[in-house]
This record gives C-alpha cells, structure tokens and sequence, in this order.
C-alpha cells in the first residue's frame, strides 16, 4: 500500500515529436461508507430490537419498535371528538329540523299568551313586578330561540363548525402518525455500524437509536497537492485497489474536488507529508457485491494527459 499522500509517476517517459504523455497520479486513502443517524419522532419505552451491530438491513426494514399503546388510547379519544364535530357540521349545514321548528314556534306562543295575560294583570295589579319580569325574559328568550331556528344559522356560525370539525380530524391524523412513527424504519441499505439502545429503555423525541452506514456506492477521499490538483475533473474516472484483492481494480469517479487547501490528515504514515497542503477529493465507487468496507485502506490511480511543455 502507498503512503496515505500524493505520488505522481510517469508511465511512458516524453518522446519524440509526441506532444502529450500519460501520467497516473496515484494516491491512498480509507474506504467510508455514507453515514445516516437513525432517531425517533416519538418518545416511549422501546418494546423490541431486530438489529445488532454488523447487521446487513435493507431500506425500509422495521429496524426499532416503540410502545405505541398510550398512543392508541389517544386516538380513540381523538377519533370520537371528530366524530362529535362531524356531527356538529352537518347539522349546521342541513339546518334546523321541522319538527324542532314547530316545537319552538309552540314554546313562543305560549310565551307570548302568558306575557299578554302578565302585563294585563300588572296594570289591575294583581301581579309583582318581578312576576312580569319573569314572564317577559321568557317571552323574549322564546322569541330569540324561534327566529333562529326558522333563520337557520349564520354563515359565520357553519365556518365555525367546519373549523372545530377539521382540527379534530387533525389531531387525529397527528396521532394516527405518531403510531406509525413507533415503528422505526433503515432509512438505506447498508450495515449497522453503532445500537445505541437497549430493549426495554426509555427514549425522548430526537433520541439517537443507531447508525446506518450505506456502502453502495463506497467513498474513498485521498489527497492532492496543489501542482496536480488542476489535471483533475469532476466525473474523471479512477481505478481503485484494495490489500484484499490486489489484483482487482474497482472503477470509480471523481464526485468531490475541495477549493480550500488543508494539512494532510493526521493518520497520514510520516510527519513530512503531514505538514503539506493538500486539497481533498472524493471518489465514489459502485459497491454491489459490499466487498468494500469501511476503515478498508486503498489506492486510488487516476490517468491523466499532461503536456510535454509543462515538463520544461
């Protein structure tokens, strides 16, 4: 394996009237994988594990299960309340029915009789004051409860309804989600690289569970000093090696050329290539059969052009 830095070797040396000579620039890295924190929506005493560190999931396979009975407890309660508010918004929007009509109509008539029979009996005086009070607070109230019902309600009244109606089946949809969400899913395909939790524990919304390292495509970063740095192009293709298979080149491409120059890592082999400026690059490699690992050291060569005249 090369040192973790940039080596440039010349292939074929300049000859003749030849204008141009291959050139590899080869350098070494660490096979990664691309990284996904899984966490949960919701908070709750984690029931069941399908998974342990090094387990092989694919996306979407129900990774963590939470306790999702409080939840379910609150849907039903949630789903009767918008049943209740359903209810109230078809009878605002039907209106009042006949026969509550009549009925009202009915209580206001004899409302009004025994008003009329009260103010008469106040100007002989047979009746208190407080009794035609009485009697007229009725008379009008009867009279508001009747108009209304035969008027039907206000327009304001039936968006009201609505409103108390879709906020119910809003909240119902929320917990409805929150249950789905007791259901933890692999957000890729990949390996377990860290369970953070154990069966039986409690966790808070936003908790940490685990991390799912997905390996295809695989991700090698190597190093390039600043006089190759501008041979190299986005999508360029690069021929990777690794210990395992020496004789096996994996193709790659160049996804990622930093602009910022910074010190060759610190896991770099001598303290002389550590303190050079370097410029990172990405290179991504289709990784079916998941032979790449991470933590995997390899090689990375790519062929490029370079002008006779820049060798004078």
């Amino acid at each position: 394996m090369t040192p973790r830095f940039l080596t440039t070797l010349l292939l074929a040396g300049l000859a003749g009237c030849s204008d141009h000579s291959d050139v590899v620039i080869e350098a070494s890295g660490t096979i990664e994988g691309t990284e996904f924190r899984v966490a949960t929506e919701v908070a709750g005493r984690i029931l069941s594990i399908a998974c342990d560190e090094g387990t092989l999931v694919k996306e979407g396979d129900t990774l963590i299960v939470i306790d999702d009975t409080e939840y379910r407890i609150q849907l039903r309660q949630s789903v009767a309340s918008a049943e209740v508010a359903e209810a109230g918004y078809r009878l605002a929007l039907e209106g009042s029915r006949k026969e509550d009509i009549l009925q009202a109509e009915a209580a206001f008539d004899a409302a009004k009789a025994d008003f009329e029979r009260v103010r008469d009996l106040l100007a002989s005086g047979t009746v208190t004051q407080k009794q035609y009070d009485d009697s007229y607070t009725r008379f009008v109230a009867s009279e508001q409860g009747y108009a209304k019902l035969a008027s039907g309600l206000r327009s304001q009244e039936i968006v009201a309804a609505r409103a108390l109606r879709d906020q119910a089946e809003a909240a119902a949809d929320q917990l409805r989600k929150r249950i789905r969400d007791c259901a933890i899913l692999s957000p890729a395909n990949g390996i377990v690289t860290l369970k953070a939790v154990e069966r039986g524990e409690l966790t808070g919304v936003g908790g940490n569970l685990l991390r799912v390292t997905s390996l295809d495509p695989a991700k090698l970063v190597i190093y390039i000093g600043e006089t190759d740095l501008g041979r190299i192009r986005l999508g360029q293709a690069a021929g990777v090696f690794i210990d395992a298979f020496p004789q096996r080149e994996f193709s790659g491409t160049v996804t990622y050329i930093s602009s910022v120059a910074e010190f060759t890592p610190k896991n770099v082999q001598t303290k002389e290539e550590r303190t050079k400026l370097v410029f990172s690059v990405k290179v991504n490699i289709p990784n079916p059969e998941g032979i790449l690992k991470p933590g995997m050291p390899a090689d990375a060569r790519l062929q490029i052009q370079f002008r006779e005249s820049e060798t004078k």
